[in-house]
């Protein structure tokens, strides 16, 4: 999410009013927890097999078919507790069952002024005024409540216990299937209304979709290690075939119809409009109108998270004097609301060249609160999305296309430190990109030239601080990232980002700081190898990982990369691919070249994600009418430089295929 004093627009030919506090709110009910106090990770773990044992005994205990049990669980966490922390949509234990209220109580208060969640001061303060009644609450955000009448187990119980949690979620299963006139049968494609209604989501096709993803879980099976080292297996049944005519009885909102929006048809989705407004000569917010792809490509696909609620951030994209995206997907469910057609240019990347080529997605949750959890539901909704949009606009499926709001590359020097870092170290990328159907697999042999990081997320707990405070470490979370250092040696420094740093200090272990991190699915040329360790050509410098033969972070790969010309000692690199100014017609004011303090040296190699033309979309007004296309001859390489994705211009560097 953006928001003022950091600009989208950088280099708008016009004046912008500032953005008032537009994420200023007055209830609790549109701000679910940032962090939250929860048990510690290294409490006694019960047995591997408690958990499916829980299953089995609450499946029987309220008649309900094991594996629908297990696949409404799936869908809703993965089967994770979360060190009974709670998710974004206020949802505890592996059946999610939701008490925003309590989770609202229980977290921090995050004063007017403290650090921004994301790490920097670009987006409004959100201040929390009141805890509301749970009878406030939509029924979505409290069915933990239902499910301790249904149960007699206290409610701090079924936030804690895993077992009872899963009791609950039994529990509100049979009463569904109760409710909608339907028999405790033991086949579970009987229950299919049962499960579209645990969804919590009040239109049918996201309950639908819910349901559909929870029986496609049961026909396929899944097997998994919890976040507590618990075992659950679901066997495969695939000659389920479940009663979708039930979906009617649940008596929910229609998909709204002539709207027009632009999502695949196996999801939900409404059109909630980012409102257009003209302020004054020259000064409208928050997108701009234009006719994608034919005025301009569509080229990458950005992942957001929003930094608050569902209610919050809806809130904010209907106000037009905020800044805008096209999509939000609700945590709870996976449903998605369109803002901005995908034809026109949103506000939401902090670098125009990147606007007006991108589709943003922004996904509810918290970046420092890797336990205020992404849903299954919610990841199955972004992938299908992704799909869809990368087939609309013909958008490879790959890292250097498919990027974070932290991939984004700064514009010029002077914006870098004000970047965004989200959607953060906890993002599953490696599981995104296998619902995506674009796993990352090794391609190459150890002379291939490149690396695709790609660490086991679930072991991979690198040490990160600045969740609750600053300086503070972070409770151990899996996470899709390596950290990066100067040498071969868990002790020896991070290495430096002189565009975040101009001092020369050295990176940290921050949740938010990127000058030192390799993500999942980022490819990078290899600089080095050393036992244990390879070094990766990073920001101009050699990066050292630990890739352990046993248990690999990383694996080889091959394809095109970039290295100064014979001759050149170093080469600029650029946060945004502009034409030549020679290019530029008549009343359309020349966009600077300008290179970033960061320097492509002579030797140095770089993964290359696409060959592209200088371009620059000129829009000063709302409307088409005055907006213009400045092509130019000059071309430029999109690369993987460090965290974020850079360009070099082609005519001072050489490619070719990296490796053999």
């Amino acid at each position: 999410m953006r928001s003022a004093p950091h600009h989208p627009r950088t280099d708008r030919p016009r004046t912008r009013r500032p953005l008032r506090a537009a994420g200023v709110v007055t209830s609790a009910a549109l701000l679910l927890p940032l962090v939250s106090a929860a048990p510690s990770a290294t409490a006694e773990q019960p047995r591997s097999g408690a958990l499916q044992a829980a299953f089995s005994d609450a499946a029987a205990r309220y008649q309900v078919p094991r594996s629908v049990l297990l696949g409404v669980s799936y869908l809703e966490t993965r089967w994770d507790a979360h060190h009974g922390a709670p998710s974004v949509s206020g949802g505890y234990g592996p059946m999610h069952l939701t008490d925003a209220r309590t989770a609202l109580a229980e977290a921090p208060h995050h004063s007017e002024g403290a650090e921004d969640a994301r790490g920097d001061t670009s987006r409004p303060r959100t201040v929390r005024t009141k805890v509301p009644e749970t009878a406030e609450l939509p029924a979505r955000l409290r069915t933990l409540d239902r499910a301790a009448e249904l149960t007699d187990l206290p409610a701090g119980e079924l936030r804690r216990s895993s077992r009872a949690n899963v009791a609950g979620g039994a529990a509100l299963l049979a009463a569904a299937q109760r409710k909608l006139g339907k028999p405790l049968s033991s086949d579970p494609a009987d229950w299919y209304g049962a499960v579209a209604g645990y969804s919590g989501a009040d239109d049918s096709a996201t309950a639908a979709a819910f349901a559909n993803d929870v029986f496609d879980v049961i026909r396929t099976g899944e097997a998994r290690t919890t976040d507590d080292g618990q075992r659950v297996a679901l066997a495969g049944s695939p000659g389920v075939a479940a009663d979708t005519a039930q979906l009617g009885r649940l008596q929910l909102r229609a998909p709204a119809e002539g709207n027009g929006v632009e999502c695949p048809s196996a999801v939900g989705c409404e059109w909630i409009p980012a409102p257009y407004e003209e302020f004054g000569d020259g000064d409208y917010g928050n997108h701009d109108k234009a006719d994608r792809p034919r005025d301009q490509s569509v080229d990458y696909i950005v992942v957001h998270d929003t930094e608050g609620s569902w209610d919050t951030t809806i809130k904010l994209v209907q106000d037009p004097t905020y800044v805008s995206w096209h999509y939000t997907l609700r945590s709870s469910d996976g449903h998605i609301a369109q803002h901005v057609r995908t034809k026109d240019v949103a506000w939401h990347a902090g670098n125009w060249a990147i606007n007006s080529k991108s589709v943003g997605l922004e996904h509810e949750g918290f970046l420092i609160a890797p336990d205020a959890w992404y849903t299954e539901a919610m990841y199955r909704t972004s992938a299908r999305l992704v799909k869809y949009l990368a087939k609309k606009y013909d958008i490879p499926l790959d890292r250097q296309h498919i990027i974070g709001h932290d991939n984004v590359p700064g514009p010029t020097a002077a914006s870098i430190g004000g970047m965004h870092t989200d959607p953060g170290p906890y993002w599953d990328w490696s599981h995104y990109f296998k619902l995506i159907g674009k796993p990352f697999h090794r391609t190459a042999g150890s002379h291939g030239g490149l690396v695709t990081i790609r660490p086991d997320y679930a072991a991979n707990k690198p040490d990160y601080t600045g969740c609750v405070k600053a300086g503070q470490l972070c409770d151990p979370h899996g996470s899709g990232a390596v950290r990066l250092h100067t040498a071969p040696a868990a002790d020896a420094p991070l290495v430096k980002d002189i565009g975040l740093r101009p001092n020369g200090a050295d990176s940290t272990t921050g949740v938010n700081d990127t000058g030192a991190r390799a993500s999942t699915g980022q490819r990078y040329a290899v600089a080095g190898r050393q036992g244990d360790w390879t070094a990766i050509w990073y920001l101009g410098q050699q990066a050292w990982f630990h890739n352990p033969r046993r248990q690999p972070t990383a694996v080889d790969a091959k394809g095109l990369v970039i290295t100064p010309k014979p001759g050149a000692a170093d080469v600029p690199v650029y946060g945004r691919a502009y034409p030549e100014k020679e290019a530029y017609p008549a009343g359309v004011p020349v966009q600077a070249v300008s290179p970033l303090p960061y320097k492509l040296l002579a030797g140095q190699k770089y993964a290359v994600g696409g060959k592209v033309r200088g371009e620059y979309f000129y829009a000063p007004t709302f409307e088409t009418a005055g907006h213009a296309l400045v092509r130019g001859e000059e071309r430029y390489y999109e690369i993987q430089f460090g965290h974020r994705i850079a360009y070099v211009k082609a005519a001072d560097v050489i490619a070719r295929s990296s490796g053999r």
